[in-house]
């Protein structure tokens, strides 16, 4: 058995449109993710992201190149697949006239599981995700944030070593989804692999081991957070709060070119790179323009590399 729960090679996936030139979507991916790993696909919309999902998932097959889960290849082997994954995409993936109570059995029907199992797991998974009053309801009853809730539900209702969640944060709300993370992690201690897509970086940056990002199909980045970061070394975040807004602070912001900025109330948040001027000078200049009541200096986050990775790559484009 490979030592990856997952394998991709050379991987491209083109949609054919009529009448209309053809879209490649995916455009030759090749990566790998070891077992027990919590990995992160990001990207702008657009990217690719559930393509890959989904023709991990058997849902769709590749163009060329081949991708491999637990060993089995996705095209070949496909049945083999379905049985070691779990899965969660941004369409529904819950049977609407069912109620939530028998959207969970049958799932873990389907999956093999006995019947005291099944019992256990749905009263668990209900608590956890605050289902129990809704239980006997149809989830076609339900709001869009409480169908997701059932969905991501399923997931928690089986064993298999690998789940893959497409945006499984939408419409939960903080707790829920601070919950969530945390069981996400103690699955992956104990071997699970999750793979999930975002475009909410501080999830990513939270719980990913390891990070894929995407643009135009391709890869832009990878790595563990840190050493994303040094990909961005010089890139820095400053923060400044004012008394008040002083008059001409975003005239005085625009003039160093910033990577990106924006002014909330009386906060203002700049990212730039140190190589083109030195930080302490452009924190002098704005804090003359007025009384600075906090000051914060940060190094590169998560957002600031994706940013700066998918505009690089739209240029090249």
């Amino acid at each position: 058995m490979s030592q990856h729960a997952i394998e991709v090679h050379d991987l491209v996936k083109t949609f054919q449109r009529r009448r209309q030139p053809p879209v490649r979507a995916i455009g030759g991916l090749t990566f790998s993710v070891p077992r027990g790993c919590i990995f992160g696909l990001l990207g702008p919309n657009g990217a690719g992201k559930t393509t890959t999902l989904r023709v991990l998932t058997t849902l769709i097959r590749p163009t060329s190149g081949w991708a491999a889960v637990e060993g089995f290849d996705t095209l070949a082997q496909g049945v083999e697949v379905r049985r070691r994954i779990a899965v969660v995409l941004q369409e529904t993936a819950a049977e609407l006239f069912l109620s939530v109570r028998d959207n969970l059995a049958t799932f873990g029907r389907f999956h093999g599981l006995s019947p005291a199992t099944i019992r256990s797991r749905i009263d668990e998974v209900l608590d956890q995700f605050e289902l129990e009053a809704d239980a006997n309801r149809k989830v076609m009853d339900l709001s869009g944030g409480f169908k997701r809730r059932v969905q991501v539900a399923k997931v928690f209702m089986v064993d298999t070593p690998v789940a893959f969640l497409d945006e499984f944060s939408a419409g939960m709300d903080p707790l829920l989804k601070r919950a969530v993370m945390a069981r996400l992690r103690d699955e992956a201690s104990r071997g699970r692999t999750i793979v999930f897509t975002t475009q909410i970086l501080s999830e990513a940056e939270e719980l990913c081991d390891d990070i894929l990002i995407l643009n135009g199909g391709r890869q832009a980045a990878r790595g563990d957070v840190h050493t994303l970061k040094l990909l961005s070394s010089g890139l820095y975040d400053v923060s400044m709060t004012f008394e008040r807004v002083p008059e001409g602070l975003e005239a005085a912001i625009e003039a160093y070119a910033p990577l990106r900025y924006r002014v909330n109330q009386n906060t203002a948040v700049v990212t730039l790179h140190e190589h083109n001027f030195k930080v302490l000078d452009v924190v002098g200049t704005l804090a003359g323009l007025g009384h600075v009541l906090r000051l914060e200096v940060n190094g590169a986050t998560l957002e600031d590399i994706f940013v700066e990775l998918t505009k690089a790559r739209g240029r090249e484009a």
